[in-house]
């Protein structure tokens, strides 16, 4: 049986982090954080998302304390609040990359399966 804390902190991961990385450009904008503080601007021009849209996700992830903002002038610029988003980031991209090695084999044994005859190697 899971115990309460557990099933807490898995509530509150699944709440926070996981939500905040539901989507593919919250990920490519802390990626693109991973070397330092950006503006709105830059990351927008990086990687040829709108600024509103920008501004929403970055939004979004700062409510979740994955980004810290700092207003100089006009510009408002975004830092990771750690850099061990990053490290995680990259570990799940290992195990998705793993899983899709996986399945590869498996889909070109069953294509050999196919074109043998039915025998399996």
């Amino acid at each position: 049986m899971i115990d309460a804390r557990l099933r807490d902190e898995v509530m509150q991961l699944h709440a926070q982090v996981c939500a905040a990385l539901a989507d593919p450009t919250r990920i490519l904008l802390l990626y693109s954080l991973a070397d330092g503080p950006r503006s709105v601007g830059d990351m927008s021009k990086n990687l040829n998302i709108s600024q509103p849209t920008v501004s929403r996700h970055l939004q979004n992830l700062r409510n979740r304390r994955m980004v810290t903002s700092t207003r100089e002038g006009q510009n408002v610029y975004y830092a990771l609040t750690d850099v061990r988003i990053i490290q995680a980031l990259d570990l799940l991209r290992a195990v998705m990359a793993d899983t899709l090695s996986y399945q590869a084999t498996l889909a070109e044994k069953v294509d050999l399966t196919q074109n043998s005859g039915g025998i399996l190697e």
